[in-house]
Order: C-alpha cells, then structure tokens, then sequence
C-alpha cells in the first residue's frame, strides 16, 4: 500500500511540475534572483576561528540521503565512529567522536540543542530522515565554540536546515534494498511568490525489516517551511519531525549465542511456551512478543529571525518549541513480581509492561553580530525549559486480574540558560590573503535540574522491598572560556587554542549510581580544558592537515560497561584522565576526474591511577593504575577514492577502527575487536538543464562481508569464588545493498 501511494504522489508532482510551467513562469534568466539564507551560524566556527574543524560536502549529504541515517555521513570525518543496533545504520543509530559517547557530542540545528535534556543522548531515529532537510552540516573536535544546550566534551555537530530556493521545484526519490530497506520521499517548493514568500514542504517514510532478527524500523517525518524574505528582516517558520516505530533490539547478543543461533539472534521479547513456533538449539519451544517496540513522536517547530540594521548590526533570534511522546512496549518472561509495587503479590510471572514519557522543551536564542573588515563580534545568550514526566504501566500479568495503577512514576524539570561574547579580532592583514587573528569566546552557562518520585528500580533495605525514591535539586554554574590565535597565509592556516569546558551529568548518572556505586552520593560534574593545535594546506588540487590535542579531564564521567534497565550506559566519575592524539588529513585531486582522500587519528585515552569502585566488580577497592578509557580506540582511519565522469560516480570509502575495551579494567573478554569496513557507492547524473535531472544510484555497504560488530556492552562480577565476564555485541550485515532513483525538477 505504502509503494503505491509512493507511486502515485510520484506522478502528482510530476504531473504538477508540467502545469506550473504555464501557471509559474521560469524566473527571468536576464534577472538576478537571489533568497539569501535565513539561518543561524553562531554555533558554526569559521575558517579564521582556532578550532578543529570539518564541513560536511552537500554531494556527502545527498548521498546518505537514499535511507541510512546522518551517523552514516558523520563518521566520514575524522575521529568518529558511527554504530548501529540493527545492523545496516538505519534505527537506532549513534556516534562517537574522539572516543566520547553521544551524551557528550553537542548537536544542533539552528542554534537550537537536539540533545535531549534529561539524558543529553541525540536520538537519531527521532527526527527522521532529518539528513534530507539538512542544508549544512559542521562537524567540530574538541571544545569547539560556544554553543546552547549541554557542552561538548568530544565534539559539537552544528547544522542548518536547507536554503528555501526561489524557484519552483521539487524532488520525488525511490530507495530500496537489501532487508527490504525502503524509503519513499516527495518534496516541492513554491519559488519565491510576490517577491517575499517561499513555502517548501517533504514528506518521507524509511521501513526496513533490519539485519538483527525482528528489528524492524518504521519512520515517518515530515519538513514544512516558510520563509519571508524583505528588505531588512528575514523570517523562516518551520516545524519537522516524525513517528518512528522500531523494535528494541539494544539488548545485544553474547557471542556464544551468536555461534549457537546465527549472528541476527536476539532474545527482547522471547518467551518460553511449551507449543512455541521456534525451537532454540537445546530444544527449547519459544515464541516472540510481536509489539516489543519503541514507540516515539517528536515535532520541533522554530521560528528564526534574521534582521540587518546596517552593513554593520545584525540580530538573529529564535524561539522554539520541542514535543515529544514515547513508550516501550516490553514482554517479560518469568518476571520477578515484587519488583511491581503496584500488584501487591509476590512471586513470579509473564506481564506486558509500558514505561512512557512525555517531553516539553521551549526557549529563546538571539545573538547580536557587529562586523567591521578587521573585527567580528558576537553577543548573545539562551534561555530553555523543559519538563518530562516519567511513569510506568503494565497492561497484562500472567495470572493477576488488577493491574491497574503505575509502578513508578516521576517528574523531572530543567532550566538551562547562557550569555557569552565572541570576537574574531585581525591585529594584522597584509597582502595574498595573509592575516593573523585573534580569537576569544566566554560563556556563562546555568544549569538548574530537579527530579522527583519514584524510579523504575526495585530496591531492598533490611529485607523491605520498595520503588526507588529520586529526590535530586542540583544547580550548576559553569563559566567556559576559550581563547586561540590563527595565522593564514595564502593557502595556509595554522592556529592554537585552549578552552575549557563544564558539563552537568545525566538523569541516570543521578538515578542509576546504587546499581554499581561504593556510595550513595551524587555524581559530580565534569571539566574539560583542551589545548589544540592545527594546520591545514589548501590549494585547488592539494589539501594537508595535521591536528594535535590535548584534552584534560577532571571528574570525566567514563563508561563502566554496564548498562541500566533501559539500556543506557551507566557511568562513574573518574578523578584525573586525558585523551591526545594527533588527527591527520589529506586529500589529492589527482585528475579532474579522481580525487583521493583519507584521514588518521591516533590517540592514547587514559585514566591515571584508577580505583575500580564498581560494587560486585573482582578488582573491587583496587588501583589498577593507568587505564584505558572505555570504548576509545587508539585509532581510526579511513581513506576515500573519488571517481567522477560524464555523469558518472564511483565513491569508495574503507574505514578502520581499532580495538575498544567495554570496561576500565583492559580486560580482554570484555571488548570490541578492531575491524575495517569498506562501501562503494555507484552512480548515474543524467541532467537535463535548468535544475532538472534524474540520479540512478547503488549503494553496496560491507563490500567483503566483513564480520564484526560495530558496539557492545560488558561487565565483571564474582559468584563466590568464580569470576564471571559477560560482554554483549551488535553484529553488523555482511554485504548489503541500497538502490535509490531521484528526479529533481
């Protein structure tokens, strides 16, 4: 049904565009028509500005369009890593930049945060198909600059939406692959009406059964825009977002499962029944849980605001509104009942559990640039709310009549606001492009966060067992100052900087710590001051770069291994730790037809003299001495082939990772093997003047079939006098494809 709507709204906007030939007249070749962008780039830093940095090609974006999700085009870039849990990069997607997890990667999309304000993680999977909206995208190393939301302690992902366009047009694109990975998109754009107006609108739907047995995705999003453009004042409304259905599969697999029922088992919702359908290798009758999902609506609306007092003054401005709601629906075989309060009974049983939320976050950016030839200054601040309740609820108990009620049920508020000032100072310009620049950015960020009720975890105290009370009101003021220098010559730029950086923990760092903590106190925050130091070459067919940094720590909340009820990482501070390493770049236009690239990072990720405090864990109390930081590899590299002629394209990317320990111990069992990835994607231009044209392209990831898993989890604990080591992976597809057709007129 979903292919022949596809079908059919093809056809509509196809017939659409013959019509508005005559209703719309192309605009006037003789004339300049130009729709300056209304955006916001004050988290965007700039080539004069001391920071390690890299943006994103749009041809890289329109590629990783066809279905797979932006993680995909990020790990492109140096020093990251994209993972995936079902297995072929649509769902549950992630990154890891410089060995940091997402909770520590700034993401934003006009100024505006994505990460989410309880856990700080950025779910992909919740905006879909964002990457098909997108207009630019700046991946930035380090402290980067400054920015709203959470800090970046790894890196920050600064993005726009795209460009609203002044003519009529629109795209329709087609994908379909391996897995029966689909995805179907439409969208059309006004041009620019009455000399002011443009409206844009895309719909998309991405499906895909997954590589993991029963890890199914559903998505579908939806962009709108309209922009008002005068002569002074630019304004842009927009709202995108979407629902997205996926089937939980963040539980992993252990590797002797995988060798027993195959590399896309996974056990969320099975369950023993003596008629099952599927029977597992010792004989075992099972079946499966068929709605064991995650359930999520979000819709972001943005309203920004561009106005230019003068070739001087301008303002910028933003108010935005954030909703989301969401839930799992979770099978529970044998569960343990007096972990449910609620029922009142003891003992053991099936149940069918919802654990939901529902998430409100509004606010304000605004920023004033004054910009001369040899000063750029930047004030501005931000001012959010969000408010989340939490609650649980079970829908069916094997053998309970009343199940009526919530087993837990939270609340939790967030107040996060900033003030900084920028400037970009040239204390020197002389001729062929050669200047040096100072840089300075300070920041004022307050954080309050209060959290109240009871959580979804059990706990026993003198044999009585209750609902986890969460009582926590923490207030935060973080002052984050960066400061650097740049030199550009011609065709070289060189530059150095130090920033520090301040970062509040999680709402699991608070409301997790007894699963795993020596004590009952609250996590303290992080500091980060990182010192970096860079050069780049850039000529028409050469470009060089070499990075070297240094990134402190202070009370670094480092991954344990574990995971908590919902999967989330659990985390411990750590007092004294660093990552540095040197990041190298290179890309060659060998021919007009071939460019080659690759990029290098090599790094040691260390925490000095840890003292393993995991309750349970064998080397409890002890001091192990400098450790590897959990899932930091020493390095990453990959390399890129670039073939382009008379429309056609041949692009191939190899990626290699090195090994990644789970915990803090070095321990052997409980890590992620290095592996080395390669994807070809192959594709047809064919052009037929005036913005119309049609691409016929072929993805083929996993070109060798290579065998690995891209993350995982693990721990250690003692049963008397056994030592036990469980580690759970993610299998990645052997090779897949993805065929995609997109016509824009």
């Amino acid at each position: 049904m979903k292919r022949i709507f596809s079908f059919w709204a093809f056809m509509l906007i196809v017939c659409a565009n013959v019509v508005a030939q005559d209703l719309y007249p192309r605009l006037d070749t003789t004339k300049v028509y130009e729709v300056e962008t209304v955006e916001v780039i004050t988290t965007y830093a700039k080539r004069t500005t001391p920071v390690a940095q890299d943006n994103l090609s749009q041809e890289a974006l329109v590629r990783s369009s066809y279905g797979t999700d932006l993680p995909a085009a990020l790990s492109l870039t140096p020093s990251v890593i994209a993972t995936n849990e079902t297995g072929i990069g649509i769902g549950a997607t992630s990154i890891r930049l410089r060995g940091t997890d997402a909770t520590r990667i700034n993401v934003t999309i006009n100024g505006v945060a994505m990460n989410n304000p309880d856990s700080h993680a950025m779910y992909w999977y919740d905006t879909p198909d964002l990457i098909s909206s997108v207009g630019s995208v700046q991946v930035q190393r380090g402290a980067g600059v400054s920015t709203n939301g959470s800090g970046a302690f790894g890196g920050a992902v600064a993005m726009t939406t795209d460009a609203l366009s002044p003519d009529f047009g629109g795209s329709a694109s087609l994908s379909y692959g391996s897995y029966n990975t689909n995805k179907q998109s439409v969208q059309i754009s006004s041009g620019l009406m009455n000399k002011h107006w443009v409206v844009d609108a895309r719909l998309s739907h991405i499906g895909s059964d997954g590589y993991i047995e029963r890890g199914s995705t559903d998505l579908k999003s939806y962009m709108a825009q309209v922009g008002y453009y005068g002569s002074n004042t630019k304004v842009k409304l927009l709202s995108f977002g979407g629902l997205a259905k996926t089937y939980l599969t963040y539980n992993g697999v252990t590797k002797e499962d995988m060798k027993l029922y195959g590399r896309r088992y996974h056990d969320s919702g099975q369950y023993v029944t003596s008629d099952g359908p599927f029977v597992l290798a010792d004989g075992t009758h099972v079946d499966y849980y068929d709605d064991q999902t995650d359930n999520y609506l979000q819709i972001n609306n943005q309203l920004v605001i561009n106005h230019t007092f003068n070739n001087k003054w301008m303002l910028n401005s933003t108010l935005f509104y954030t909703y989301g709601y969401g839930y799992y629906n979770q099978y529970r075989d044998d569960a343990d009942l007096s972990e449910y309060l609620n029922l009142g009974v003891d003992g053991s049983a099936d149940l069918i559990r919802h654990k939901l939320m529902d998430n409100h976050l509004g606010g304000a950016n605004m920023s004033v640039n004054y910009k001369t030839r040899n000063l750029d200054l930047t004030f501005g601040g931000s001012m959010s709310y969000y408010n989340s309740p939490h609650w649980g609820t079970l829908s069916w108990v094997d053998g309970v009549d009343d199940v009526g009620g919530k087993w837990y049920d939270n609340d939790a508020v967030k107040l996060d606001g900033n003030i900084f000032a920028r400037a970009d100072w040239t204390i020197y310009r002389g001729f062929m492009d050669n200047s040096l620049h100072l840089f300075g950015d300070l920041q004022y960020r307050y954080v309050s966060y209060r959290a109240w009720g009871t959580n979804d975890n059990a706990i026993s105290s003198n044999g009585v067992v209750t609902m986890q009370p969460i009582d926590v009101d923490k207030q935060y003021n973080f002052f984050n100052p960066r400061m650097g220098i740049s030199y550009i010559h011609h065709n070289h730029n060189i530059f150095a900087s130090v920033a520090m950086a301040h970062r509040e923990p999680t709402r699991s760092d608070f409301t997790d710590r007894h699963m795993f903590a020596s004590d009952d106190g609250y996590p303290k925050p992080e500091r980060l001051i990182d010192f970096e130091l860079g050069y780049t070459f850039i000529s028409p067919r050469l470009t060089l770069g070499v990075n070297l940094y240094y990134m402190l720590y202070h009370n670094q909340l480092v991954a344990t291994g574990r995971v908590n009820d919902g999967y989330d990482s659990l985390n411990v501070n750590v007092d004294k730790s660093y990552r540095r390493g040197v990041e190298l770049m290179a890309s060659w236009k060998s021919t007009k037809w071939l460019t080659l690239s690759g990029n290098l990072t090599l790094s040691q990720n260390r925490i000095v003299d840890y003292v393993d405090e995991l309750s349970g864990s064998p080397t409890y109390g002890q001091n192990l001495g400098d450790m590897t930081i959990s899932y930091s590899p020493s390095i990453i590299g990959a390399i890129s082939a670039d073939f382009h002629v008379k429309g056609f394209s041949l692009i191939w990317n190899t990626q290699y990772v090195g090994k990644q320990y789970f915990t803090n111990n070095e321990i052997e069992a409980l890590s992620l093997d290095s592996y080395c990835v390669t994807n070809v994607d192959l594709g047809y231009l064919h052009e037929f003047g005036d913005k119309r044209s049609v691409r016929f392209g072929v993805v083929v990831n996993n070109l060798f079939s290579t065998l690995y898993e891209s993350n995982g989890y693990g721990y250690s604990y003692m049963d008397g006098e056994t030592r036990y080591d469980d580690a759970y992976f993610f299998p990645q597809a052997p090779i897949n494809f993805l065929a995609n057709v997109t016509v824009n007129f």
